[in-house]
């Protein structure tokens, strides 16, 4: 765990100001990002039957947290993301193409590292929407990407309004770049100082196409095979000064068809996923071509609010180590 102390960090908000301006924050931007990518507002599970394969395996060793259920005598695991279950539900709902769905995600990873960024505890927006197959393309990728850049930065406006000791520090210009561009313009760095780096250079940043191996002999990242089209996705970085460094604040993609789901069950050695519900379900073309992602929630938060921690803008569980620098260093976790 690697704990980032920012020399004599004073917060810009007190505790209640912070929590007022967390919703003010949340209910702007919900509006904005449903107005831009013509979404609809849904109810989602927290938990989900693990012989589905609707959970999301991540980078395919987090272990979800699993418990019984008393009347059905079957095993619910806690989601790790709402990746395919969107999918099915835009199926069930009768959505159509140029609409889609956005929803409240919590999830918890208890294998994730514990930092100033990052926490067990996962909230984001999950969203996803129906596309046609002449959408399945990188310039339609692209724009999605700017119009959440674009629904992030007047959010961030309407904040600094509202609260003037905060000021704007996003930028809506958009460095588009590839997996292996990354690993060409920076050969000898490894993943995260990699995005530090070409965030640091250019401030937003939306890196594609992570997932496969690059020319190196290794990906950049790793990506479930079921989900993403590895050659369609990409992740949103924004430079953060205080951290002199990049925060993730989205993963996107267009998502597998059933050719492309096909190829990468195979590149993954993963066979023995083609019989779950989820994946005969798109390899027999069941499901709408769609594109979708997620959004960080309490990560937003502590862009926009200029926090020095997640744990100020979100309730979770820390080490004694962390609780304690924290508490020397004016940093107020909730």
């Amino acid at each position: 765990m690697k704990l980032i102390i920012p020399e004599g960090y004073k917060p810009s908000l007190s505790l209640y100001e912070t929590q007022t301006a967390i919703g003010k924050m949340k209910r702007i931007f919900e509006d904005k990002l449903a107005q831009t990518l013509s979404l609809k507002r849904v109810s989602a599970p927290l938990f989900v039957e693990p012989n589905t394969g609707i959970n999301d395996d991540l980078n395919g060793i987090d272990r979800p947290v699993e418990f019984g259920v008393k009347e059905t005598g079957r095993r619910a695991q806690i989601v790790h993301s709402l990746a395919k279950w969107k999918r099915i539900a835009l199926a069930k709902y009768d959505f159509h193409v140029g609409n889609g769905l956005y929803t409240d995600m919590n999830a918890i990873r208890r294998d994730d590292e514990i930092d100033n960024t990052h926490s067990i505890y996962v909230d984001q927006w999950d969203w996803e929407k129906v596309i046609d197959e002449e959408s399945r393309n990188e310039n339609f990728l692209r724009q999605t990407a700017q119009n959440i850049i674009n629904a992030i930065c007047d959010t961030e406006e309407e904040i600094c309004k509202m609260y003037p000791v905060l000021k704007p520090s996003l930028s809506r210009e958009v460095k588009f770049i590839t997996a292996q561009e990354l690993e060409d313009k920076y050969p000898e760095m490894d993943e995260k100082e990699k995005e530090n780096a070409i965030a640091r250079e250019y401030k937003t940043v939306f890196l594609m196409k992570i997932g496969d191996k690059l020319r190196s002999g290794k990906p950049h990242g790793s990506r479930a095979p079921d989900y993403d089209d590895w050659s369609l996705n990409g992740d949103i970085l924004f430079y953060y000064e205080m951290f002199d460094c990049a925060i993730e604040l989205s993963s996107m993609a267009i998502r597998v068809d059933a050719k492309i789901l096909d190829e990468q069950l195979t590149l993954a050695n993963c066979q023995n996923r083609r019989n779950l519900l989820y994946h005969k379900m798109l390899l027999n073309n069941e499901l709408p071509l769609t594109i979708g992602g997620g959004i960080g929630q309490s990560r937003l938060s502590m862009l926009l609010l200029k926090k020095a921690h997640i744990g100020e803008v979100q309730v979770s569980v820390w080490d004694d180590e962390t609780i304690e620098k924290c508490k020397k260093s004016n940093i107020k976790l909730l």
